[in-house]
């Protein structure tokens, strides 16, 4: 999720998909750190907002994800040289850590659907509002450490249960079930994952919010919060569940 914060109307009712793409350096800047890659999941504009200016402000961080993601990157002035398409099944050697990335799925909605499906194919104008920045195919990824644990973390709430099984991460980053559509989602998605010790929710949070700490939830988040926590501890009774926090270090 992206520091830039701005209402689109999503959490209120009245969602605008003319909502203008913004970029809030001054929250981006503290928190930017010194990357060497970026992992994209897909890129709707909670997730893809800021890469093309981390990518514009960090030397040589290379930015991974779909062909629509490159494409995307490329229209926003990122140099080719760094943005890196993949599709699934890339198995990359970064020295100290190795990333493995795996096809995955989008959300689906109560309807079965999604927001603004479509990939792009080739270089479009550079995106100006939410609109333009399409789901464009989804990835999970596993970032394995020399010398540390496998973590698993995916940007939507859907797997192919077939690319998951064998991964066997030390740490699971798993996204909250959203439309409550996915056939028995988190007992399939932990067991194919082989019950790993720490799972992560993620993408719970109201993330049109400023970035304070304790994260915002929307009331119809938080009752899906609570009963996704209940469903891991049910499907995973020793695995440790962490409810994460902005701006906070943790150690595995």
């Amino acid at each position: 999720m992206t520091p830039s914060r701005y209402p689109t109307g999503l959490f209120s009712g009245a969602f605008d998909p003319s909502t203008p793409l913004r970029v809030d350096a001054d929250a981006i800047g503290p928190r930017i750190g010194k990357p060497e890659t970026v992992l994209v999941t897909h890129t709707h504009w909670d997730h893809f907002n800021d890469v093309p200016h981390i990518a514009k402000t960090v030397a040589g961080v290379r930015v991974l994800g779909t062909l629509t993601a490159y494409h995307l990157a490329l229209a926003s002035g990122v140099p080719s040289a760094q943005a890196v398409p993949v599709k699934g099944g890339e198995y990359l050697d970064f020295g100290d850590y190795t990333v493995e990335v795996i096809a995955a799925l989008h959300s689906r909605n109560a309807a079965y659907s999604l927001a603004f499906p479509g990939v792009r194919l080739a270089q479009p104008p550079a995106p100006q509002t939410i609109a333009d920045l399409p789901e464009g195919d989804t990835l999970a990824y596993q970032v394995t450490i020399s010398g540390g644990p496998k973590v698993f973390f995916m940007g939507g709430s859907d797997f192919v249960e077939r690319n998951v099984t064998g991964l066997a991460p030390d740490v699971a980053m798993v996204a909250l079930p959203s439309g409550g559509v996915v056939h028995d989602y988190t007992r399939r998605l932990l067991a194919a994952l082989d019950h790993p010790r720490v799972v992560v929710p993620v993408h719970w949070d109201n993330f049109e919010t400023p970035l304070r700490n304790p994260p915002a939830r929307a009331a119809s988040d938080a009752a899906k919060l609570d009963a996704f926590v209940a469903e891991i501890r049910k499907a995973s009774p020793r695995a440790r569940v962490l409810l994460p926090e902005y701006d906070t270090p943790y150690t595995f």
